[in-house]
């Protein structure tokens, strides 16, 4: 991770403003602004490569990035155009967790898991004299079509419901993403999975491309508790870096002497299913009214299902979700068994 073409990244204007940016030895021109979340922003952006670079490329190759060793053919997108997250690094601390993020995610290659391209991290000038601040460079792939989120929004505007098999669908390539991050030795989990994080590509005549993003939270899933002190900070950092309606009981309030595992991505996926039915998780609206003991909305967990005939989903689907919302991780399901699951579910509903 060096900081090679930090002076390129200033000569060629600020990111956000139609501005270059270099990313090792591939330049990218800014072409909009995709979003924002406060340290960090995502742009839409498109390579521009060199022409003696462009006739040197390999058949079916761009160019620059066409030709980076470790780099799939199949994410090199076709008009040149890709995903980048700049992040705005301030402290040691943020510079760990950015370096962490790009370790865990370099590992990781399934079609249902977004990938990192290339990344760089490069020295700025900072706000007080003498000091040093880093920006953050990473590339992924362009999936423009939203999310799962903007997917169950559009759905609801319409009054309509998603159907239970494209509802299953979608659901079986996130658990064959999260499959794929649960069985390193160790494990990882991914600490956030929910509906913005995961991209919806629709596809004619096929069911829609589901892709798990964002591993900044992601870390080794299996964690020993031995003190109180363990606890808290356990606490402290799922406060951080967890959705509240999305995170596991023992994540809220974690005993002094736990084994935390990849479980924890099961309750996630648990309201992750009730989300894709019902535009919302289901403990969304108790936690937004609790004032104090938020950790009692999960730990004793009532889900409230929508009232009246006319919502279209089987009771099967019902008894899915709860299984997943078992407030004791000791007897929650494991991903393999989720899979068996939602394949004998999808088997049924297909036909």
């Amino acid at each position: 991770m060096g900081c090679s073409f930090s002076g390129l990244n200033a000569i060629y204007g600020a990111v956000g403003s139609g501005g270059d940016v270099w990313i090792n030895e591939n330049r990218f021109r800014i072409l909009k602004q995709l979003g924002d979340g406060g340290a960090a922003a995502v742009f839409l952006v498109k390579e521009l490569v060199p022409a003696a670079a462009a006739a040197a490329a390999a058949p079916g190759g761009a160019g620059g990035l066409a030709r980076k060793k470790g780099v799939s053919p199949s994410h090199i997108s076709a008009d040149g155009t890709y995903a980048m997250k700049k992040v705005l690094i301030q402290s040691e601390q943020q510079l760990e967790l950015v370096r962490q993020e790009i370790g865990i995610s370099s590992q990781f290659s399934h079609p249902n898991l977004l990938p990192l391209l290339d990344h760089a991290i490069i020295a700025v000038k900072g706000t007080q004299e003498g000091s040093k601040n880093y920006e953050a460079y990473l590339l992924f792939p362009v999936h423009l079509d939203g999310t799962l989120l903007d997917v169950t929004k559009v759905t609801q505007e319409k009054n309509e419901f998603l159907s239970t098999i494209n509802i299953l669908q979608i659901f079986r390539q996130i658990c064959a993403g999260l499959k794929h991050m649960h069985s390193f030795d160790p494990p990882y989990a991914h600490n956030d999975v929910k509906p913005e994080n995961v991209l919806i590509t629709h596809r004619k005549g096929q069911p829609p491309l589901a892709i798990l993003m964002d591993f900044e939270s992601a870390r080794p899933a299996r964690k020993a508790i031995r003190s109180r002190s363990e606890a808290l900070q356990l606490q402290e950092w799922a406060s951080e870096h967890t959705s509240a309606a999305y995170r596991a009981p023992e994540l809220w309030e974690c005993p002094s002497n736990a084994d935390i595992d990849e479980r924890t991505d099961i309750w996630s996926l648990g309201c992750t299913l009730y989300a894709m039915m019902f535009g919302k998780s289901p403990f969304e609206d108790a936690l937004n009214e609790a004032e104090e003991n938020k950790h009692l909305v999960v730990r004793n967990p009532e889900i409230k299902w929508s009232p009246g005939p006319d919502t279209p989903y089987p009771e099967s689907l019902r008894q899915f979700i709860v299984w997943m919302l078992q407030p004791q991780p000791a007897v929650r399901p494991h991903i393999d068994d989720i899979i068996i699951h939602v394949d004998k579910l999808v088997a049924k509903h297909s036909s």
